[in-house]
This record gives structure tokens, sequence and C-alpha cells, in this order.
């Protein structure tokens, strides 16, 4: 109830309202999937088996804090400057759950 409330808060200050990222699939949708859909830049197509299994292999701690402080190409928070940790770590477990 408090991350939905703290969100909410978000949002109305960044004039988000209605916009609110609730899931991993909505914030890899209006975030992510510029690059991870198309694979610019070298990102790992979401769905790409074969690319993302060594990612994945790392783990999700791995993969949390190259989505927070940037990897390559990919600047911090890729283009979800307003996302917090949590909700990075709910577009990467979106995309890792469509790439397996």
């Amino acid at each position: 109830m408090k991350k939905v409330a703290r969100l909410i808060a978000i949002s109305a200050l960044l004039g988000l309202s209605g916009q609110v990222l609730a899931d991993g699939q909505q914030i890899y949708q209006s975030s992510c999937q510029a690059c991870h859909a198309t694979g610019a830049a070298g990102a790992p197509k979401l769905g790409d088996k074969e690319a993302w299994a060594p990612r994945i292999a790392q783990g999700m701690d791995t993969l949390l804090k190259h989505a927070t402080d940037g990897l390559r190409a990919m600047p911090p928070k890729g283009a979800c400057a307003a996302c917090t940790e949590a909700d990075l770590k709910e577009a990467i477990e979106y995309m890792v759950s469509q790439s397996q």
C-alpha cells in the first residue's frame, strides 16, 4: 500500500497522473522497449533466449546493478529516470520471464 501511495505522489509531482507505472510489463512498454524490442545499441531483445541466457546466469543483483548504474550504451536507469529500484526490478523480472 505504501508503494502505491508513493508512486501516486511521485506521479502527481511529475504530472503523470493516470500513468503510474504499475508493473514490469508497463514499465518495459513505456521505458525499455525502444531498445530491447529492436536491439538498439546492442541491447538484448526481449524473447531472445540466447542473448539473455548469460545475463540471466549472472543473477538478479547483477542485472539490477547494470540497469541502475547503466552499462555500455544504456544510461543509468535506461530511459526511466523516474523509476525506483523496485520499478527497475519489476521491469527486469518481466524481461527475464519473457526471455527464458
